[in-house]
């Protein structure tokens, strides 16, 4: 280090403004040559000031990092409120299957707790209409050829709870009277204790209708009030007939209306059109004991199969479908069905539907 004279070095200081430093720099000049390694360390010393301005770079840079979550969190938050609004849209199945048991009445609650509840298809001040199959006065639930009597019942029961202000239960029987085959088929037993009214049907409230979507009938005499209720559910029992094949949910709606045997006349696609302007709510298919020959009337009891089980669904073509296979028999091979699903009133590809199976223990 070359060292210069006091006086030239103050006034160096003066026109730079470097004070404190020109004093330490000043000390290191007037030292004997000897001390300079002594002051090597506290010149050398001096970077020991970096850690102090470390931190502060630090705890800049921790901060910033800290407030990283607050800008991602923004998001998740965004993706929870998305999530809280999915419950609302249910899910329900197309179709609920329910086997086993030997309650009627439990397999119906199980059935319509899988589809969402009664409370669904039902709500506080309808007038609902149920529709059986009432078809005679000759035989007992027993044999099969009219539903299953505590099917009926238990939907009386569930549309009561649900708030309906009346419930009532009908068919067009055409064999015996019709008070004749509600007693004998034991449904109205079950429909009075359940608080619904059994009532027959009157000539005069069949009314010719139209049917804008018939492609081979555009109108027909249908039961007025069916049309003017709320609510319809159809409650027919799978068996065999000896026309259609088998009596099922669209089948069952020839109940409904008058000159029924000029059905059976292209009785595929006239049963199509008649779904298109009878619309149940609901199908449920009686499958506790089936018909598996001689139908529709039955008879005999080695005819009749016990399955313990019920079919539901909103979708009437879905219920027929399904109904077939407990007879071995494929949708396509039922000529109402293939009918009604070109008309757009409702699917038969099983394999493509929601459909729920329950067991029920025995």
């Amino acid at each position: 280090m070359t060292c210069i004279t006091r006086r030239e070095f103050l006034r160096r200081l003066t026109a730079t403004g470097l004070t404190t430093s020109g004093v330490l720099l000043l000390a290191a000049c007037q030292q004997p040559a000897t001390a300079i390694p002594t002051r090597i360390p506290e010149a050398t010393a001096a970077p020991t000031i970096q850690p102090t301005a470390a931190p502060i770079m630090t705890a800049t840079s921790t901060a910033a990092v800290t407030r990283q979550p607050a800008a991602t969190a923004l998001p998740q938050a965004t993706q929870t409120a998305v999530v809280t609004v999915t419950p609302q849209t249910a899910s329900y199945p197309d179709l609920v299957v329910v086997r086993g048991g030997k309650q009627p009445e439990e397999l119906v609650n199980r059935a319509l707790a899988a589809l969402g509840g009664i409370e669904r298809f039902v709500k506080p001040g309808n007038d609902v209409i149920i529709k059986p199959n009432i078809c005679v006065a000759y035989h007992t639930y027993e044999y099969a050829a009219t539903t299953n009597p505590w099917v009926v019942g238990a939907l009386v029961r569930l549309c009561k709870s649900a708030g309906a202000a009346r419930v009532r239960v009908m068919d067009s029987p055409f064999g015996g009277t019709p008070a004749q085959a509600y007693a004998i088929s034991g449904i109205q037993d079950q429909v009075n204790a359940a608080g619904g009214a059994m009532e027959q049907m009157t000539a005069r409230k069949f009314k010719k209708t139209d049917i804008p979507q018939g492609k081979d009938i555009k109108s027909w005499p249908i039961y007025e009030d069916i049309l003017k209720a709320d609510v319809i559910i159809n409650v027919p029992i799978a068996k065999n007939h000896s026309l259609a094949r088998l009596t099922l949910g669209m089948k069952n709606l020839m109940g409904a209306i008058q000159n029924r045997e000029s059905i059976h006349v292209h009785m595929g696609q006239r049963l199509a059109d008649l779904a298109s302007r009878i619309k149940p709510a609901l199908t449920v298919v009686d499958a506790v004991r089936i018909l598996v020959a001689n139908g529709p009337t039955g008879g005999n009891l080695a005819d009749v199969k016990e399955l313990d089980t019920l079919i539901a669904s909103p979708d009437i073509v879905a219920a027929d479908a399904f109904a077939a296979s407990l007879f071995n028999m494929k949708p396509d091979q039922l000529d109402y069905i293939v009918a009604g699903v070109a008309s757009g009133i409702g699917r038969s590809d099983l394999a493509n539907l929601k459909i729920e199976q329950i067991a029920v223990g025995g």
